[in-house]
């Protein structure tokens, strides 16, 4: 009787796992987020390198926009400037010029740093309304005064729906 038991149990860890893939699917207040990265192979970003984001926009709705970027311990500034051009799928254009602060006046990061790298992010635009499904187009420059901006790891953008 024992050996019929242990025969039909089902085994528990991968139980638990199906378990919790359910679960995080069907979780409430779920938001809308697209993330695109482009990584700099050389850990380093050149200042000619214009990088281009496509993101498809499904609905019409509010979202906030955001450029996040991971360093290096080699990165020399104490910020990250870059210029940003977006272009919204109703044909509205929006230039702007950004500073994202990376280090303190000490040279210490400021940003949320792992074992091997930090990450950084900044709002570029909050609630932005786009009115029509489409191509968001998002170019990002570098500003940083120097040819090559060692110690970057790589630059993305991440849309999310807003909460309004």
């Amino acid at each position: 009787m024992m050996n019929v038991l242990k025969r039909n149990r089902i085994p528990l860890l991968p139980f638990l796992f199906s378990l919790m893939i359910v679960f995080s699917g069907t979780g409430c207040g779920r938001k809308d987020i697209t993330e695109l990265y482009h990584r700099f192979p050389g850990k380093s970003w050149e200042r000619n390198n214009l990088l281009s984001f496509e993101i498809p926009v499904k609905d019409s709705d509010s979202y906030n926009i955001s450029l996040f970027a991971r360093f290096t311990p080699d990165f020399q500034f104490e910020t990250l400037d870059f210029n940003m051009i977006m272009n919204t799928p109703a044909g509205e254009e929006r230039i702007n010029e950004y500073q994202m602060q990376v280090k303190s006046k000490s040279g210490s990061y400021i940003i949320e740093c792992g074992k091997d790298s930090c990450r950084g992010i900044i709002l570029l635009k909050k609630e932005l309304n786009i009115s029509k499904p489409g191509i968001l187009k998002i170019e990002i420059e570098n500003l940083t005064p120097r040819l090559t901006t060692e110690g970057l790891l790589g630059v993305g953008i991440r849309m999310e729906r807003s909460a309004k």
